[in-house]
């Protein structure tokens, strides 16, 4: 579709976001409907999150999306929150609605979509989150939410992963939780599944995996919400000890999906059989 006037603007902002596939995902669907509209990236600093936010009413953009790093501290510059967003602890997908910003959150759903295409079960089964970030309180929250039986969080800075444990543990007093630093993995091997929400192993640091699998049992699951690249060195080692393995450009198309929803109001279940077909114009 040619673009003009009346072109629509969408976006992601975080920093980094080189290498990102989102682009490709949204102008496809755009194309796939006749949309007229255009999806871009902007890598902003943090400094710069709120000016970017006004530059952004001014310049009436239609929503964007959010990553790495500015997933929780932009709920502070946003004229509402959905209750979900506001759940979950963190805002992935923003409308903008007669001037309005309206934060939503698309990643706890986009990740669990991930998991139901692969009839994985994850009631009472113990999980282990990688990092305390935006991405995961929206994914720790919501595997609360879905009754698995243990949460254990590792972080860097055992601080933030405290207190995301604390979080959870206020709505969902029945689910077990631990905390603990990365460094410490090893105290931590009797689990059903690994989620890697960290950003270890992302491009350019692609030669990094954030825990050492060879500790662990090859019967469980190891999901790297990491898409770039598209197979990090912790999923190369978990398909070489023959783990199942979910690679991250899953929950990054369902979440996209979910988006397009938001943004326009529509369904679009049925605008890919399933999560493969996209999946092929990215890799």
């Amino acid at each position: 579709m040619t673009k003009d006037w009346n072109t629509n603007i969408y976006c992601l902002i975080g920093d980094p976001i080189e290498k990102s596939l989102s682009p490709k995902i949204h102008n496809y669907i755009f194309e796939a409907n006749n949309i007229n509209s255009v999806y871009v990236c902007f890598n902003i600093n943090a400094k710069d999150l709120k000016s970017t936010l006004d530059s952004f009413k001014i310049l009436g953009i239609e929503g964007f999306n959010v990553t790495i790093p500015h997933k929780i501290k932009i709920m502070s510059y946003l004229d509402e929150i959905d209750d979900e967003a506001r759940y979950l602890g963190a805002v992935n997908t923003v409308k903008n609605v007669g001037g309005r910003f309206i934060g939503y959150n698309t990643d706890g759903l986009g990740f669990i979509k991930s998991l139901e295409d692969r009839n994985i079960d994850i009631i009472n089964k113990d999980i282990l989150i990688l990092g305390a970030g935006g991405a995961s309180h929206a994914i720790s929250t919501k595997l609360a939410l879905e009754g698995v039986n243990k949460i254990i969080i590792l972080n860097r800075t055992l601080s933030k992963g405290k207190k995301l444990a604390s979080e959870i543990h206020e709505k969902f007093d029945n689910v077990k939780l631990e905390c603990d630093t990365l460094d410490n993995f090893y105290k931590y091997l009797d689990i059903d599944m690994i989620v890697n929400c960290t950003t270890i192993g992302m491009y350019p640091d692609i030669d990094s995996s954030p825990v050492d699998l060879s500790m662990f049992n090859n019967d469980i699951i190891v999901y790297d919400i990491v898409y770039k690249p598209i197979k990090t060195k912790l999923l190369h080692m978990a398909e070489r000890m023959g783990m199942e393995t979910i690679e991250g450009i899953d929950m990054l198309i369902n979440q996209g999906l979910l988006s397009q929803k938001i943004w326009f109001n529509y369904e679009i279940d049925n605008l890919f059989k399933d999560v493969d077909e996209l999946k092929k114009l990215l890799i």
